[in-house]
């Protein structure tokens, strides 16, 4: 459905987890983005073009399964990168792990600390 009046702008995306400094360090790394306000269970990232994350510590906090056959885990980034297999290093070295299951070989899958999956996908997929 395409409408020629918007409502609103998307302000930012939020993400719950076990812990938000964790969260943005990591997030800040791989993305290049700016750690702007960061407290007791709260962070919040800016990009260079204004988009901007925000991470909460939740206690008790449960990471989304994968791979989730009942299609709950919620949702993922997908990640352009020119190198896949260094950009999956990286996000190791940063924090990032790997699952065993894995969709194929243009797709890499990963867990932010807080264990969010990711993806990276060569940029030249995008067209």
């Amino acid at each position: 459905m395409t409408t020629t009046s918007k409502v609103a702008d998307l302000a930012m995306v939020s993400l719950d987890c076990a812990d938000a400094s964790v969260a943005a360090e990591f997030w800040a790394a791989v993305l290049g983005w700016e750690i702007v306000a960061s407290g007791d269970g709260y962070a919040m990232l800016k990009g260079a073009d204004g988009a901007a994350m925000g991470f909460a510590s939740i206690p008790d906090y449960q990471p989304p399964t994968w791979p989730n056959p009942n299609g709950t885990k919620q949702f993922h980034f997908d990640l352009a990168v020119d190198d896949l297999s260094a950009a999956q290093e990286r996000c190791i070295g940063l924090g990032a792990t790997e699952p065993a299951e894995q969709p194929g070989d243009t797709w890499r899958v990963l867990f932010d600390p807080s264990g969010h999956p990711f993806c990276l996908t060569k940029k030249e997929n995008w067209g």
